[in-house]
Parts: C-alpha cells; structure tokens; sequence
C-alpha cells in the first residue's frame, strides 16, 4: 500500500495551548511548535506548568529530523527546553521566537541547542519535506505561517494570524505568496479557530495607540502602570511611544518583561532611547505623574508583578489613589477570577483601573470571520482540518469551511492523540498515539500526575493528621504516648487527647505485636479515620508514622 502523510495531535485540539503537531512521512517526521498552558489552580494545584505529551516523538527521536517554531508565545515554545533533551533536533524560527527561546535554554542549562534563524519566504529541507517560512500579522513579530511541501501534496499551517493592513513594525501577512501557494494547490489547510465565533475583523494594532493616548490624557496628574503580555512587543512599543510623548519615564517591571524588552532591543524590534528607561528600584526618584511602569500580570498570575502591587508584596511600588492601572489584555479562557480578584484588590486600595470591558485598550491578535473566509478563498484547499482552539471553535470553523465550498466529508475535526492519514484520496483516522498532558511541579516532570493531584486537592479539602506511634514500651513498661499532628482539619485538644487514648488502648492490648508494619500502618489509618468521620464528618489525608 502506498505511504501517506500523516498528520499527530500531541495538543492545542480542544483545548487553548501547548500546542504541539507532528507530520511524518515513511522514515521522517518533523514537528511544529511545542508549547505549555497555564493550568487552573483550583484543578491542578501546585501545578506549574503543563506541556504535551511527547512519548511517540521520545520513542521515535532517530526519525525526527527538524522542529519549526510558527511564534515566540509560551503555547507555542514553552515546551521546547523539555523536548530538547529528549530529542536533540534543530529548531527553526524567526530571530525574535528563537531569542525568546534561548533565553528559555539557558535557565535550562541547555548550551548546545541547534538554533536557525529564517527569513520571509525561506525555506528548509528537512528529510522528505520542504518547509517555507511566510509572514503573518499575530501580537507578536516574528509571526510566521507554514507552507509544507510533502510528497502527497502541500499541507498549509496558518499558526495563530490575523490580517493586520496596518501593522505596528509595516510587516503585513503575505497575501501575495499565501495567493501564489493557493493557485499552485493545497492539499490540506490547518487554520487557527481561536476567534472563528466573533464576526467581522479584527481591529488593526494601531487602534490600541488612540486608547492608551486617551488614558494618558485623561490621567495626567497620576502614576499609570500598564499591565501588558510581555512577548507583545507591538503593544509594549506603543506603551513606550505613549509614555515618552507625555515625557513620562517608563519603568520595566517584572522578570519577563525586563528580560524580554532587552532581548527586543538586541534584535531591533523593540526601539526606545535608554535615557527615557528607569530601573524599577530607582522610580522613587520620578515624581508620579512623570512616569508609567509597563508590568506583567494581565492574568492575574499569583507571582507576577501586578498580582504582587495588589498584595503590597512589592516592595518598590505602593498602590494608592494617585495610580491609574490599565489591563492592556484580555482574560484567556479560565483565568477570570483570578484577574478580577487582582483589579478588586487595586480598586481597594484607590486605584483608577481600566481593563478592556470599560475602554478598547486591547485588540487580539486571531483572525476573525471574514479574515478566516479569506484565507479559505486564497488557498482553496482540497482537505481542512481545524486546529487551535476548544472543541465549540473546532466545530463552527467546520460549518464556516463548509459555507466556504469544502464538502464536509474533506473535513476532519482532530482529538488530542489522533494520527490523521492524507493523500489525494482523502483523509482518514489512522492509529492514535500517546497524548495528553504532563505536569511540571517546578521544574520536575510529575510521576503519577493523576495521584499527585488527587492527593493535593483531598489536603485542600479535608487537611491531614499524622501519628506518630512507638509499639516499644518505656522502662517501667508503660506505652510512650503517641504524637498527633494535624494541619487543615479542626482537631481540638480534647478529640485530640481522645485519639491518643486509643491508640495507646491499642498498644496495651498488644495489637500491633501480632501484625507486621504495613499491617499496623493499615489498621491505625482506618481506625483513626473512622473516629474522624464520626466525630468531625471529615476524611483528612491520614499518615501513620510507626516507629519500633
């Protein structure tokens, strides 16, 4: 039987991140993106960060033969250092993504990653696949789409875009050669599904200047601090431009920003002069109306540096009424508590905060109805496949594709682990791989994640005792006392002094002479749990310490 493409979902299908997608042909595979998301805290607490599940590329590393970065964004890099050091592959992308990246390796300690920058419309041989770099608008330069010449045919990969006519850096989406590919066939279109629900189009970046210029100008006798994606690189250049025409010093604030912004400036995508830059630990010196502080934390992440302004956990910014905060954002899918406890926490403290329900001072950076339709007329794909979004995005960019001309039978809306087989003949579902999400708790690759977190959330609910119980008796043959520990669950001293009491009840009977140690750790854990749910209606995390 004749070989086919075929196309794996290791993430961002269903789902909003760690985006991470796979084509193989025979003896080669390639791989685009590897990103992270930003779990919930509430389901997955102490969790970091979570990245997709490579086991079929790890297992597979001799046959992978490049990795192709569409953007700089976590979802998209974040998982790379990880990956990395399973499968040591050379990596493509524009100078900004691949700056963004090495700063990433080098916390990782990994010195001897193979980084190539490309151009617009470069392409690369890579095994059976010739890849072309061409440009897209997205928020944040150095966006890039992906045109996959393969033996069955040409496979398009939009990244995230949108159609920005009037880009912040003049870098418009290359419509020309996007036509050009299109009139020459395409076989299969995978297309970002992100804002396939909003109609219309996207507004342009400049739009966001005239709002932050209203802001200022409304807010001339305040401090503002702006609260931006630090990889917006367009966004934090119209900041800058704001700030100095109302001479106003800025101040980077928080670890990513200041570390990004430098790299920008190295590469010449971010332009300011240095003398209108303060160092944070200096600002005391500005008066508060002559300065604006750029700071990460639009969503309301619990170690970023607004999250810290509103807990007075920062020690070189006090918030008051002679702040004006503005959330240049939008909340991603999940994250809504947590931002609106940040700007309650600002308002309390006397701030004026804008954030994008009262003003348009954010424009996203995903392509709407009519830019998606336009790309669907430009290539004319035979076969379409959403990707990059949940499940609902997925579906109504099936029904858009369909009013667009593409039968439905030449779509396929993919699940995480689908291998989906194409030729011209059509696209079918071939053998699922291993997918999924892995946990980081730090830096460190969670074992057992599903037990870890069980195990977490039952603490957070219902807390944990300890007894500590010596079976040895003392010299004048008496049981030593046991030592009960508990943290999260209401133990007074009294119920406290009662479980001792049986336990050491327990030790006179010489019940724990007649079992061995696991014996003796199991019966202790049941019986204390059975006095708890009596008494308390609770079933903490219950940890037997027996000591001979």
């Amino acid at each position: 039987m004749a070989k086919r493409i075929k196309i794996g979902f290791l993430g961002g299908i269903g789902e909003i991140g760690k985006n991470m997608t796979f084509i193989e042909y025979g003896d080669d595979i390639i791989v685009v993106d590897a990103g992270l998301s930003f779990p919930n805290p509430e389901e997955t607490p102490g969790i970091d960060y979570v990245i997709p599940d490579y086991t079929y590329l790890k297992n597979n590393a001799q046959r992978v033969r490049a990795l192709f970065i569409t953007h700089g964004h976590e979802d998209h890099i974040g998982a790379i250092p990880f990956f990395l050091k399973d499968v040591d592959v050379p990596v493509y992308g524009s100078p900004l993504a691949l700056g963004l990246l090495n700063n990433k390796l080098g916390e990782a300690k990994i010195r001897s990653a193979k980084l190539r920058a490309v151009k617009d419309r470069e392409t690369v041989n890579a095994g059976k696949f010739t890849v072309e770099f061409v440009r897209v608008t997205h928020s944040i330069a150095g966006s890039y789409a992906l045109s996959i010449t393969t033996p069955k045919g040409v496979i398009f990969m939009t990244g995230d875009f949108k159609i920005d006519h009037t880009p912040i850096d003049g870098n418009r989406t290359d419509l020309a050669r996007i036509s050009e590919i299109g009139s020459k066939g395409v076989l299969l279109l995978m297309m970002d599904s992100t804002n396939v629900e909003r109609s219309g189009y996207s507004m342009s970046e400049r739009n966001v200047y005239k709002a932050l210029e209203f802001q200022f100008d409304q807010n001339r006798d305040k401090r503002i601090i702006v609260a931006t994606f630090a990889s917006n690189i367009h966004r934090v250049q119209q900041i800058i431009d704001c700030a100095v025409r109302h001479n106003r010093k800025i101040a980077f604030s928080g670890r990513s920003m200041i570390k990004i912004a430098e790299i920008a400036k190295q590469l010449g995508e971010l332009s300011y002069e240095e003398e209108k830059v303060v160092d944070i630990e200096k600002i005391n010196k500005i008066p508060y109306d002559r300065l604006c502080i750029i700071s990460t934390g639009t969503q309301g992440e619990p170690m970023s540096a607004l999250t810290r302004m509103s807990n007075d956990d920062f020690k070189k910014v006090t918030i008051s009424n002679l702040d004006t905060v503005i959330l240049s954002s939008s909340p991603i899918p999940g994250n809504e508590r947590l931002i609106y406890n940040v700007i309650n926490k600002l308002c309390q403290k006397g701030a004026t905060v804008v954030y994008q329900a009262l003003s348009e001072i954010h424009v996203s950076g995903h392509a709407c109805k009519e830019e998606l339709k336009l790309m669907f007329s430009l290539l004319r794909p035979k076969y379409f496949m959403p990707v990059h979004g949940e499940y609902r995005h997925l579906k109504m960019h099936k029904d858009l594709a369909v009013t667009m001309g593409i039968p439905e039978a030449n779509i396929v809306i993919p699940e995480l682990g689908n291998v989906i087989e194409a030729d011209k003949s059509g696209l079918r579902k071939g053998n699922n791989v291993p997918a999924g999400s892995t946990m980081l708790d730090g830096s460190i690759m969670a074992e057992n994640s599903e037990m870890l977190l069980r195990d977490r959330k039952l603490l957070g609910v219902d807390g944990f005792l300890i007894a500590i119980v010596s079976i040895e008796f003392d010299d004048d043959n008496q049981p030593i006392a046991p030592i009960i520990i508990t943290r999260g669950i209401n133990v007074n001293e009294a119920f406290s002094e009662e479980l001792k009491d049986d336990i050491t009840a327990e030790l006179v009977r010489g019940t724990f002479n007649e079992m061995d140690l696991n014996g003796s750790k199991q019966f202790l854990r049941k019986m204390l749990a059975k006095k708890l749910q009596a008494k308390l209606k609770k079933r903490p995390m219950i940890i037997p310490i027996i000591m001979n």
